[in-house]
């Protein structure tokens, strides 16, 4: 197998188990949707889902590929050392009991020993099309949660859309002031799941005839949404809402022209996946 060349950076960490300065490593504050890989080699490593922000400054993951990783014991003893299981590279060490997450595991890697490959980069070398949505139906963490869910979705990302403040806070959007909506962006795979499977699916996780919020979570920046992104995606949701209709549901869910999604902060990403809890106001209710 042919191995990349290193620079002596790399080398220095990655043959002779150096240690990157803290809060260096350019993915050390990073949460793009995609796959880490092994800098040396390229083997996939771990994915952009089971990343968290633990501020150790190193990047952490809660869990990896399965497969992909050796423990070995650390020289010193008292540290678990993890290394690529292909080609033997140092990416760092794990250490567990910290409760920082559900799985209470954390990976602490070097960004040097890795390199990222986006979703969208991944699709693309394996010949598949990923295509985006974008939902709102109340806090974003519980729909973000039960679409990730849905196979042929690659990735769901929690964030902000519609409102006039450039990449606002989740402090702003909760002062009700800037007129967006917590909104996720569903990645996913057309030749798996449709846009009208998934739309359905929308429709039956939270409550779409809830005109103030959803559930407990009351206020603008809850409200039941689809942003569409052409004519093909408004006439599937009107047909969806038609049906909802004729069953006797007063739909809210308000249609919307495209506009810019801003990424929430990494602390919402994966919420209920990260803390180990369930969402307290969304459910499957089937509706079709």
């Amino acid at each position: 197998m042919t191995y990349k060349k290193l620079t002596p950076e790399e080398t220095h960490i990655i043959i002779n188990k150096g240690t990157e300065r803290p809060f260096t490593g350019k993915y050390n504050d990073f949460f793009a949707t995609g796959v880490y890989t092994c800098k040396q080699c390229g083997t996939p490593l771990y994915r952009s889902e089971d990343k968290f922000p633990s501020h150790c400054g190193w990047p952490s993951f809660d869990d990896e590929i399965p497969g992909a990783i050796r423990h070995e014991a650390d020289a010193d003893g008292r540290r678990t050392e993890i290394l690529c299981a292909n080609c033997g590279g140092h990416l760092g060490h794990v250490f567990d009991g910290e409760m920082l997450t559900a799985k209470n595991t954390r990976h602490c890697v070097n960004s040097v020993s890795m390199n990222f490959i986006s979703a969208e980069q991944h699709a693309a070398a394996e010949g598949t099309t990923l295509q985006k949505a974008y939902f709102a139906g109340g806090c974003f963490w519980g729909v973000e949660h039960l679409l990730q869910q849905q196979p042929g979705v690659t990735a769901v990302t929690s964030g902000y859309m519609g409102g006039k403040l450039p990449n606002p806070s989740y402090e702003e959007v909760c002062s009700k002031t800037t007129g967006h909506i917590e909104t996720v962006e569903v990645l996913y795979d057309a030749s798996v799941v449709s846009y009208e499977a998934l739309a359905k699916l929308f429709f039956e996780i939270h409550d779409p005839t809830q005109a103030d919020g959803q559930g407990p979570d009351l206020g603008p920046q809850y409200a039941s949404a689809i942003f569409c992104n052409d004519d093909k995606e408004q006439q599937t949701a009107e047909q969806l809402i038609k049906q909802l209709q004729q069953k006797g549901f007063d739909v809210v869910t308000q249609l919307l022209p495209m506009c810019t999604f801003w990424p929430a902060e990494p602390y919402h990403q994966g919420y209920y996946a990260k803390t180990g809890r369930a969402p307290y106001c969304h459910r499957y209710q089937k509706r079709f």
